[in-house]
């Protein structure tokens, strides 16, 4: 379905559709939520569309309390994180930036949106009890990917082992 973006609220964008459904007050709505906007994380739906914006976009369904039609503008894009998945594997390292750091772990870009999660248990090799002090955000390091899980869409990563120097022996 296509249409105009007419309204931009915190939580969804309306979309005065070319060929929609009646509404009791705004004939032809459809909204779109921020979860459906893009495939990426973003902080605001001012991010990805603006006011009078033309936009084509997947129907899901209607809604029939409302008389709106559900709408998605990613289901029109390919997913870029199953594209990565396609071409990762587990054990496999990566180059990445610490985008957040929060209680139970840190936040990992590794490339073009695709972010994973770093478990606290991962750096520190024990239970989570704090923020992860060894990591700001804009930190880059190497990441071993542990988990790939295409369903949920989730990455999870450990660290890196760093190779040992010649002052330091191996350790068992």
């Amino acid at each position: 379905m296509s249409g105009t973006v007419s309204a931009i609220e915190r939580f969804r964008v309306f979309v005065a559709l070319d060929n929609g459904p009646g509404h009791p007050m705004f004939p032809g709505v459809g909204f779109i939520t921020v979860p459906e906007l893009s495939w990426r994380h973003i902080d605001a739906p001012t991010d990805v569309v603006e006011v009078g914006q033309r936009v084509s976009c997947e129907f899901l369904q209607f809604d029939t309390y409302n008389a709106e039609a559900r709408l998605s503008l990613r289901g029109t894009q390919p997913d870029p994180f199953q594209a990565f998945a396609d071409r990762t594997t587990v054990g496999q390292e990566l180059c990445g930036t610490v985008t957040r750091v929060v209680p139970f772990g840190a936040f990992v870009e590794v490339g073009d949106g695709i972010e994973g999660l770093m478990p606290s248990a991962e750096v520190h090799g024990r239970p989570a009890s704090g923020p992860v002090e060894s990591f700001q955000p804009g930190d880059n390091a190497t990441f071993v990917v542990t988990d790939i899980d295409r369903q949920r869409r989730r990455l999870v990563f450990s660290r890196a082992q760093e190779a040992p120097t010649l002052d330091e022996p191996d350790k068992p």
